[in-house]
């Protein structure tokens, strides 16, 4: 009998890679004749690299649900939506975690199916603060302290950007000639301002993952995180010597945490693939309850999967992460995903990031993000 081969990419860390590799084991073991190999690349890679670059190489692809605007009209990758599985789909769009499973949805396909959600949160030093503040207000009275770190590296101080507008429901690229209101937009950027004033300038060259390397394993580290991409990595016991709790991000005022901007990652066959049924067969196992509670789980996933976010075994091994979180994920805000959004991330965020460097004013950030969003729209 001839081997069957899958390649995969993920992204490299214990998160985006561990479960595959484990997940991938136990599906070889159960269908003999099957190898499936991973490979990995750097976060940022990870965010940038085109899909249609990747679909030629690999079987498999983990990918950021805001390419599929890209890929929607290109043929790179399988339609779910075409692959005769209507009841699992149905299954997994019923038991989604916030918007984890239709942000993969995209002109009338489903393009990926959620394995892992994220979005920012906050996180705190069990040993260093009693417990989370829920309100803005709060968290600049930690900060003025010196006790608040978060990540702010370009693509995080976009995503807090957006986040903090869409607390106050603002809306964002709905106007086809102004990312956002202007006076908004400047509210938006002096509060940044004032909180980046108040923190470690190395928060500037951070992303989450350092925020909690940070946090994790020293003990001269901020208190608080306010807002990053949330890892129960950094909350299980045994991952770094003083594991985090997460918890609800603040909101301004009465909001509550709403707003944030949707992350974690889908599962992707590329329509080259050539064992296709096998590759959509193993998406689909890994997408579901089962193994999203279990194997994928226990081996150092973020699930997408409702099932895991409810189960009392998963929260007990990471501080209740799941459980003290779920309204931001359930509230968060998901990005436009229009074909040639990327673009415009890939520029804004290097934008906010010199405002928040004292290296543009606020009315030239502003001016800067509208012909960035314009010229991603044409």
């Amino acid at each position: 009998m001839t081997e069957i081969v899958l390649r995969g990419m993920t992204w490299d860390h214990a998160r985006g890679h561990d479960p595959m590799v484990a997940t991938s084991a136990a599906y070889m073991a159960a269908h003999p004749g099957i190898r499936i190999t991973w490979e990995k690349r750097s976060l940022q890679a990870f965010a940038d690299r085109p899909i249609g670059d990747m679909a030629g190489e690999y079987d498999l692809m983990v990918i950021d649900h805001p390419h599929v605007g890209e890929v929607a009209r290109a043929g790179h990758l399988v339609d779910f939506a075409a692959e005769g599985r209507d009841a699992e789909l149905a299954a997994l769009a019923a038991r989604s975690v916030g918007a984890s499973h239709p942000s993969y949805a995209f002109e009338g396909g489903q393009w990926g199916l959620a394995i892992d959600a994220a979005t920012p949160v906050a996180c705190y030093r069990p040993d260093l603060l009693e417990a989370a503040p829920k309100r803005w207000d709060q968290v600049l009275e930690l900060a003025r302290r010196g006790r608040v770190g978060f990540a702010l590296i370009p693509i995080n101080a976009l995503m807090t950007f957006f986040g903090m507008a869409r607390n106050n429901l603002v809306p964002i690229a709905e106007d086809p000639g102004h990312l956002i209101a202007r006076d908004a937009g400047t509210e938006v950027l002096e509060r940044m301002r004032e909180i980046a004033a108040l923190m470690d300038p190395r928060c500037l060259t951070l992303d989450p993952i350092g925020i909690y390397e940070w946090m994790g394993r020293n003990a001269d580290a901020p208190a608080y995180s306010p807002f990053g991409y949330g890892y129960t990595n950094y909350s299980r016991d045994g991952y770094c010597p003083h594991p985090l709790n997460f918890a609800d991000a603040p909101g301004f005022g009465g909001n509550g945490p709403r707003g944030t901007v949707l992350g974690g990652t889908g599962i992707a066959v590329s329509a080259a693939c050539k064992a296709r049924d096998v590759a959509v067969d193993y998406a689909f196992w890994i997408a579901g309850a089962d193994c999203q509670k279990g194997l994928f789980f226990e081996s150092g996933g973020q699930p997408g999967h409702a099932a895991a976010w409810e189960d009392a075994a998963c929260n007990a091994a990471c501080r209740d992460f799941m459980k003290n979180t779920r309204e931001t994920l359930e509230t968060s805000w998901v990005r436009p995903r229009y074909d040639g959004y990327m673009g415009l991330q890939d520029r804004a965020g290097d934008i906010v990031h010199a405002c928040l460097r004292g290296a543009a004013s606020i009315p030239a950030t502003l001016d800067a993000l509208d012909a960035a969003y314009r010229d991603s729209r044409a």
